[in-house]
């Protein structure tokens, strides 16, 4: 038998070949060759601090936040299996720009910078790489369609006896916090075990009947943790002067003034047999921005309304994320006039979902020089008064159809069907970081077709 020699291990790993390796790579030259993008992110993660000289760690540098950023939403990575992978991973260490004997990073590090990164910056960053596909001619933004969709809340199904028992259960871990710090003393009941049981028995009742009585009871103790809340803030603002106890009090305050709102739109709803209208209602004490979406008289989503614009190329060239329930037909003027800030004109066809039809949308992109204006569902209107020809018309129809599947391969793969960062400014880098993550790799899987 042979004995196995054992070759020395070169000191570079060669390259692999891998398609998803040649994706990083060009996105990686995408980002060199595109500097102003880690200018906006410098800015957000030098805000608010003082600049130490030769101090302390390091830290990571703007590319390298950027750079994390994609990764985690390319790959749909929590932050420890971001921290995990960045650090095991050759081609993406090389893509972050660790080198061969960097440390990575802790999972803190890349919570604090990525969720740094603001609103405006991710918007700009967008724009710019929008700027970059047309100057390599991959997009000109000429025939655009725009479309919407809902991006859910991180939340559970906002029952009314679920939500009263959220509310029990963080006021009674706020007041049991505020006796701890508090030199004075605090004093209130623990109705988290009785509240949980008729929660559970609301759940199981066979009928309103039998309903009632235990909303009342559960409504009742609500009531009472309300109160002992607002004493207990009342304590910590007067009997104590120092930061973490006024930190404590507007907590408290907050949450019972949700609460309360949860309290009232339940009392009104189940007690007074009103309907409560949707702009009223709390769904989540947790994620109160969060919106009531119905789509179609059908389907009724938790979360925000998203409207995307897209190009011939596949990419998303805008993404504007909601507040409220507008109607579409509201939202035609803007969405044009948002092109022609990005392209300095406005396309000269535009295809758009049925839900945005009607007479003055179509005059609107008419007075916008837009030649053919085609929607998906004609709603009264001729197919000659929206483009030059029936012709047009169906081809437009069936183009606006492609971004159906775009918005399918982002909530696919980019995790735009549910949003799980807390707050709606988190929730709108969210998606916006979706979005310049799937252009990206649009981007870069054109360059290698056409090298191809």
């Amino acid at each position: 038998m042979r004995k196995k020699i054992q070759k020395q291990l070169p000191l570079m790993e060669p390259t692999s070949g891998y398609t998803q390796e040649i994706e990083l790579d060009i996105i990686s030259s995408i980002i060199d060759n595109t500097p102003n993008i880690c200018d906006y992110v410098l800015q957000d993660i030098n805000k608010g601090k003082a600049i130490k000289k030769n101090t302390g760690a390091e830290g990571m540098s703007a590319d390298q936040v950027l750079r994390s950023a994609i990764v985690m939403r390319l790959f749909g990575y929590t932050y420890k299996d971001l921290a995990f992978h960045i650090y095991d991973s050759r081609s993406l260490r090389k893509f972050c720009q660790i080198g061969f004997a960097g440390k990575g990073f802790k999972k803190s590090a890349l919570n604090t910078n990525i969720k740094s990164l603001s609103e405006q910056t991710w918007e700009s960053i967008s724009r710019d790489l929008i700027n970059h596909a047309k100057e390599t001619k991959i997009e000109n933004g000429r025939t655009v369609r725009i479309d919407c969709t809902v991006v859910e809340s991180n939340i559970h199904q906002p029952l009314d006896s679920a939500q009263l028992w959220d509310c029990i259960r963080v006021l009674t871990r706020l007041l049991e916090k505020a006796g701890d710090i508090s030199k004075t003393r605090i004093t209130f009941s623990d109705h988290q075990r009785v509240a949980k049981r008729r929660m559970v028995a609301i759940r199981y009742a066979k009928n309103n009947k039998q309903r009632e009585p235990l909303y009342k009871d559960l409504l009742k103790y609500t009531r009472k943790t309300i109160g002992y809340a607002k004493r207990t803030e009342d304590v910590l603002r007067q009997s104590s002067s120092d930061i973490a106890s006024f930190m404590l009090a507007d907590e408290i305050n907050h949450y019972a003034d949700l609460s309360e709102q949860v309290y009232d739109q339940t009392y009104r709803r189940v007690i007074q047999g009103e309907s409560v209208p949707a702009q009223q209602k709390v769904v989540s004490i947790f994620e109160e921005h969060t919106d009531i979406i119905i789509k179609d008289n059908r389907d009724t989503y938790y979360g925000h309304k998203i409207c995307l614009t897209g190009g011939a190329s596949n990419l998303i060239l805008d993404c504007r994320v909601l507040e409220g329930n507008p109607a579409d037909t509201e939202l035609v003027e803007q969405m044009l006039d948002r092109q022609e800030q990005i392209y300095g004109r406005y396309p000269l066809k535009a295809a758009l979902d049925g839900g945005f039809a009607s007479k003055e949308n179509l005059l609107k992109a008419k007075e916008r020089n837009i030649k053919d204006v085609c929607f998906a569902k004609k709603r009264g209107l001729e197919e000659t008064d929206m483009c030059r020809s029936e012709y047009v018309y169906k081809k437009l129809r069936r183009f606006r159809a492609g971004i159906e599947s775009g918005i399918s391969w982002l909530k696919r793969s980019f995790g735009l069907t549910r949003c799980t960062w807390k707050g709606f400014e988190s929730f709108k880098c969210y998606v916006l970081s979706s979005v310049v993550a799937a252009n990206l790799l649009t981007i870069a899987r054109k360059h290698i077709a056409e090298a191809a």
